[in-house]
């Protein structure tokens, strides 16, 4: 892992999150063929994009984390912003893709995708009686 990568942990996991505003996870394990060929992809992204936080998280290291976000294969790419996931994908992205989803990511309108958030919430909750 490059210095430009963090290792989320279920310890820091909430400040690095918390804290970053655009965070980019990688959920890998050692094992994995396809992760270990999208590592390079997304260390080089890290290196271009140094404006946002590019983390890891080994699903064997924090069983926690990959069951709480529900990660049933890996590798999976999620993009959490302003502490809401945007984007979630199993499967390794070639560069070209993964830069498409970033420039996608930082396009969207924050203060709609909340907005529509809180509105869905309200529905399952059963507020739009």
């Amino acid at each position: 892992m490059s210095s430009s990568t963090v290792e989320l942990t279920k310890e820091n996991f909430d400040e690095v999150v918390s804290g970053g505003g655009f965070v980019l996870i990688d959920f890998w394990a050692e094992w994995c063929g396809p992760c270990r060929q999208f590592a390079p992809v997304f260390e080089r992204a890290a290196g271009r994009h140094d404006d946002l936080v590019f983390a890891k998280v080994d699903t064997e290291a924090q069983p926690d984390l990959a069951a709480a976000f529900e990660i049933r294969s890996i590798p999976t790419l999620m993009i959490v912003r302003d502490n809401i996931a945007v984007f979630a994908q199993p499967g390794a992205l070639p560069e070209a893709a993964l830069e498409d989803v970033i420039q996608q990511a930082r396009a969207l309108d924050m203060d709609e995708v909340r907005a529509s958030v809180t509105q869905a919430q309200d529905k399952a909750q059963g507020g739009d009686e």
